[in-house]
């Protein structure tokens, strides 16, 4: 089995032999939603390869091809009367500078310049047109110069990562952003020619794909023809894998290495699943880029799962994206993110437009959409008129804490030692010493204390501790598991391929300073109840060197009292 890790070329997958999950029966259902639709995705959830599947479906140059490149898939066995019958015209804009307004309009105009161009060349247009178009000084200038030109062709527009210089502009620069994004601006100039050649029926059909709708909603009547099936049911699962998708590809693997399919696709699905994207479907779709790293990293010689089950390319890219949380009001944000892992869940209502304009508060429901479209929450449920959201994975999860530590850096004007708490975590996997930990987690809740860094309880304390353990990779872990209606605040569990001596439960419990020594001691009581309580549940039984601790404190100071 080849893994087409990293390539996005559909001809490619197809005539070299790699894996390719057939998604062709959505280009049925995408060519009946309509002509003009935008479907947005997380970071690297392959949006690009489903682009060039469209591309040499309906590309007339690929005509010759077709039994070649499609007989063997659900579209290939019954093609829609419009394939192959398009000029195909392909844009993208993730290569953009945004060091200054200057240099993002100088890149823009390369990036569409050069597309033109090549559709020109490969469709045979005379040198003349070429000309007539790169004579242009504005992106806007050049569509329609370049309109003038194919007025007579029927021309199928893809635009990839149509957001992706913008989500960085309005990471960095809000104002810009609406400069080259509003009214007036060079970004709204070009859609609105596209929305033109629409009317006029040069682009009969138009697909986009990006992260959010923000850069389309800022652009409001600069291009409103486009329908965005994000959310729609149908189309849920047209980029990314489905369960079953997923225990397909994994099936070399199971009768090689002779493991349970099962226990492979439960550690797949804490990884790597739990994306939603419509409130009427319930199956969760795994992200297809994490899966594709799992198989390709997979030691086929010895069985044995990847050291790393977080690709660095997906953190960093993930990472970038995170300065988006600046947008409206930080704190309040940063609140909402706190919230998302204290409690485990955030509730509120994802809106279907997110606008920035200026005299409109950028409020929660904005937040939390904004979220959504980015992969850092999924839907899990619904409160009457609103939604729950949840964390979709445990790489997701893991990033949200290594934000949370720089954030804790930021406000508290302290520095987290990574390599003090990978010391400290290995000395509680193999010799039950968990002096090192408590060591580092009271050095951090010292410095919090003394500086009035946070709304000090249980809760927020909690999220400090976590953040440090997640600084490990040793340790697969889980907060407030619900274990027959029971809900151990942390676990600190064995994962593939790591083998630990020891496991763990803690329990954690706040007695505010003014309480005093009878509030400690109240608190310890409670604790050891339920660490007891926690001991007698099958689920906790089953677990092999299994470690409790009460982590017991004041806000300031903590203290570790193991439970046998």
């Amino acid at each position: 089995m080849k893994t087409p890790y990293g390539i996005s070329n559909f001809k490619s997958l197809i005539t070299e032999g790699y894996l390719y999950v057939d998604k062709t029966p959505f280009i049925e259902t995408l060519e009946n939603q309509g002509k003009y639709n935008i479907l947005l995705r997380p970071r690297r959830f392959g949006k690009t390869l489903f682009l060039s599947t469209l591309w040499h479906y309906y590309d007339i140059r690929f005509k010759d091809s077709f039994e070649e490149l499609f007989s063997r898939l659900a579209i290939g066995k019954n093609p829609t009367p419009l394939r192959n019958s398009y000029q195909v015209l392909f844009m993208e804009f993730s290569g953009v500078s945004i060091k200054d307004e200057e240099s993002i309009e100088r890149d823009f105009a390369f990036e569409v310049s050069r597309r033109l161009r090549n559709f020109l060349e490969e469709y045979k247009y005379p040198a003349e047109a070429i000309h007539r178009v790169e004579m242009q000084s504005t992106p806007a200038s050049m569509m329609k110069a370049f309109l003038g030109v194919v007025k007579d062709a029927k021309i199928y527009l893809l635009i990839d990562e149509y957001d992706h210089f913008a989500n960085a502009v309005l990471g960095e620069d809000q104002e810009l952003f609406c400069a080259i994004v509003g009214k007036g601006g060079f970004v709204r100039a070009f859609y609105e020619t596209v929305k033109t050649a629409t009317m006029e029926g040069i682009i009969d059909r138009l697909f986009i794909t990006g992260v959010t709708s923000i850069t389309l909603d800022s652009m409001t009547s600069g291009f409103n023809i486009g329908d965005n099936i994000t959310y729609h049911p149908h189309f849920n699962q047209t980029i990314g894998f489905t369960t079953q998708e997923t225990e397909k590809m994994i099936l070399p693997i199971v009768e090689t290495c002779k493991i349970d399919c099962q226990e492979i696709m439960g550690t797949l699905s804490k990884w790597y699943n739990g994306y939603c994207f419509s409130s009427r479907v319930d199956e969760k779709i795994f992200n297809p880029d994490m899966v594709l790293y799992f198989l390709r990293h997979f030691d086929m010689d010895t069985c044995r799962f990847p050291e790393q089950m977080l690709d660095d390319n997906i953190a960093s890219d993930y990472g970038k994206i995170m300065r988006l949380f600046g947008i409206g009001d930080r704190e309040k944000n940063f609140q909402i993110l706190e919230e998302l892992i204290t409690e485990g869940e955030i509730i509120g209502r994802h809106k279907g437009k997110l606008d920035l304009d200026i005299n409109k508060p950028f409020e929660r429901n904005d937040f939390i959409s904004l979220l959504l479209y980015m992969g850092f929450i999924t839907l899990s449920g619904s409160v009457l008129s609103q939604y729950r959201y949840r964390v979709p994975n445990y790489v997701v999860q893991k990033l949200y804490y290594d934000y949370f530590r720089t954030e804790i850096e930021q406000r508290g004007r302290i520095t987290v030692s990574s390599r003090a708490v990978e010391n400290a975590v290995t000395e509680l996997a193999l010799h039950n010493n968990i002096k090192p930990l408590i060591k580092e987690i009271s050095n951090v809740l010292a410095l919090f204390s003394n500086r009035d860094f946070m709304r000090m309880d249980e809760k927020h304390i909690k999220a400090v501790i976590l953040t440090l353990l997640y600084q490990s990779e040793v340790y697969f872990i889980q907060s407030e598991t619900e274990m027959n209606n029971r809900y151990p605040d942390i676990l600190l569990l064995e994962r593939n391929p790591i083998e630990v001596r020891y496991q763990f439960l803690f329990e954690l419990k706040y007695s505010k300073k003014k309480a005093g020594k009878r509030g400690l001691e109240e608190k310890r009581t409670e604790g050891i109840e339920q660490i007891k309580a926690y001991q007698q549940l099958a689920e906790v039984k089953k677990l092999p060197k299994l470690k409790s601790y009460l982590l017991l404190t004041d806000g300031s100071t903590i203290e570790a009292v193991a439970i046998e």
